[in-house]
Order: structure tokens, then C-alpha cells, then sequence
């Protein structure tokens, strides 16, 4: 059972090359590094008998765990890393697609109405989905597109608190947004001023 997982940890061992008789070498020299070669030929035999074994077990599990879908947009591979490779450069082709979608909806979200505290919290939401992509964006730009998505109606902001506290803010639970009664004006609000 322990070489199982030898050909996903180890290398696929390299032939060997036979031995070539030098021109001034002695019968009995060379006899004696054809013996020396055979033993070495011998385990490695041995050593590729069992990679070769172990490649094949680890391929079809591998195959059987993944979804007929996805395996049919692999192409053929001849060893386990080597296809494993190929599905998590797939999946990594998808992931950066996929963080691009999530860019152009941050860029193009737009306040229609309801809370805005909802659309504060959708919006870090869908910016927190980059983040284990390595396509993290910063608070102060999150800060700026939420402000850029909100309607003309909203272009007088009351800030009780600072832009660093707003940012500090949204890394700890976004503030509270209220509108006023008279007037388009809206105050955040952070836990400290509740």
C-alpha cells in the first residue's frame, strides 16, 4: 500500500544507457562493468515496475473521482501529476474568469433601491470573493466604487467619520447607514457613534 502514491511523489526513474566498450578496454574490464550494470539495470527494472504500477492506480483514481464533464476537456496525459497539472491549470483559467466577472459587476453595480446598507454588504460581499484569488482589491477603492455606485441623489454624504475610519469600518462589519428625514442626505454611522 505504500507505493501507491509513489509516481505522485516521486519521478518516473530514467533508463539507463547501456554500457559502450571503450577502444583500449580489456575484455575483463568491460565483462566486469556489464556485471556492475546488470545490477544496477536490475533495480531499476524494479524501481519502474512499481512507479509504473503505482501511476496507473493513482490515474485511475484520480479519473474516477473527477466528473465526466471535466474529464473530457482534459487531454490525454501519460502520468497522475502530469494530468493533475492540466486539471489545476483548468481550474485556474476558470478562477481568474471568474474573478474578471466579479471585477466588471463591482465596476458596474448600481444602487436601485432598498437598503443601503444591503448594498454596502453586497458589494464587500462580492470583493471578498477576489480575495482567495490573489485579486484583492483595497478598502479605499471598494470605499470609492461604493460611492461611484451610488445614484446622484446621495452626492451630499454627512461622513461622521473619517475615510480611514470607513475603511477600517468595513473590515469590521460594515457601519450602519441611515437616511435623514429631511433631505437626501445620508449619515454612516460606526458602532462607536450608536
Amino acid at each position: 500500500m505504500s507505493d501507491n502514491d509513489l509516481a505522485l511523489t516521486c519521478l518516473c526513474p530514467t533508463e539507463l544507457e547501456n554500457p559502450v566498450r571503450a577502444e583500449n578496454e580489456t575484455d575483463a574490464a568491460f565483462a566486469t562493468r556489464e556485471r556492475d550494470h546488470a545490477t544496477v539495470r536490475m533495480k531499476y527494472d524494479l524501481d519502474r515496475a512499481k512507479w509504473d504500477s503505482s501511476n496507473h492506480k493513482c490515474f485511475m483514481v484520480i479519473k474516477g473521482s473527477i466528473e465526466d464533464p471535466i474529464r473530457g476537456s482534459i487531454p490525454g496525459c501519460t502520468t497522475g501529476t502530469e494530468y493533475l497539472k492540466k486539471v489545476k491549470s483548468h481550474f485556474i483559467g476558470s478562477s481568474k474568469a471568474y474573478g474578471s466577472t466579479l471585477i466588471k459587476k463591482l465596476v458596474n453595480e448600481k444602487y436601485t433601491g432598498g437598503g443601503i446598507r444591503e448594498h454596502i454588504l453586497k458589494m464587500s460581499n462580492t470583493t471578498s470573493k477576489l480575495k482567495p484569488m490573489d485579486m484583492e482589491l483595497k478598502d479605499e477603492f471598494l470605499v470609492h466604487l461604493i460611492f461611484a455606485s451610488l445614484p446622484k441623489e446621495y452626492e451630499t454624504l454627512l461622513l461622521i467619520t473619517t475615510y480611514s475610519q470607513i475603511s477600517g469600518a468595513l473590515r469590521s462589519s460594515l457601519p450602519c447607514v441611515r437616511k435623514k428625514r429631511r433631505g437626501l442626505r445620508v449619515h454612516m454611522v460606526t458602532p462607536s457613534t450608536m
